[in-house]
């Protein structure tokens, strides 16, 4: 899956530049950095929720792109009708929720749930169809440990019958190491680092990787 370059920028002061680069189908990159290095601007314009500078799509070729924002929103209706939206096979969605342990929510009003109730239905409704490239941004901030758990499995589970490109946007190192193929540093609004992730997380190249990496514990 090819990507051009492509930036922001507010007021003409750049947050965020991005090259050209190639994703791996069928794997999974975790994207890690500090808060306001750029990382879910980046999603954003990946997802077309956000333009970028150029105001094109980064995409060299169609891309099908699936999209769970960093805040998980649920609509007045149902929690089934909400994971519905994502697509109507009412099989595979009742298979997602007995997943993420959210069958007994599924007549309760989707506004009305916890913050991690609430991101487990979207993580639900995202992954409802297949697609080239799924965006999750924080999918699991919200949960508690058992629930992210649950939430790791099945975005891993999605990824193996998908068979595209996940992208992981997370601000923990030990979700990177357990779910990433591949690891995007972002530093000050620009792509420093990337490869591996044993390599990234263990044998980093950049001096800025290091003292990230070293203050947040990797």
């Amino acid at each position: 899956m090819e990507v051009r370059a492509f930036s922001k920028s507010y007021d003409k002061n750049p947050v965020l530049q991005f090259p050209a680069f190639s994703f791996e189908k069928g794997s999974v990159y975790a994207v890690i950095g500090a808060n306001g290095s750029g990382k879910s601007t980046f999603a954003r314009i990946l997802a077309g929720v956000l333009p970028g500078d150029q105001k094109s799509s980064p995409f060299v070729s169609a891309c099908k792109v699936g999209y769970m924002p960093q805040k998980s929103y649920g609509f007045r209706m149902s929690v089934e009708k909400n994971i519905l939206l994502g697509g109507k096979d009412r099989q595979r969605a009742q298979a997602l929720m007995e997943k993420l342990d959210i069958t007994h929510l599924a007549s309760r009003r989707a506004d009305r749930l916890s913050g991690g109730e609430t991101a487990r239905m979207a993580l639900v409704r995202t992954l409802m169809r297949g697609y080239d490239l799924v965006l999750l941004d924080e999918p699991t901030a919200a949960m508690d440990i058992a629930s992210a758990a649950l939430a790791e499995d099945c975005i891993l589970d999605y990824q193996r019958e998908n068979g595209g490109v996940t992208l992981i946007v997370t601000h923990s190192l030990k979700q990177a190491r357990r779910l990433g193929d591949q690891v995007l540093f972002f530093h000050q609004g620009n792509l420093l680092e990337w490869g591996p992730s044993a390599q990234v997380l263990e044998q980093p190249e950049q001096e800025e990787t290091r003292r990230f990496l070293e203050f947040y514990g990797a």
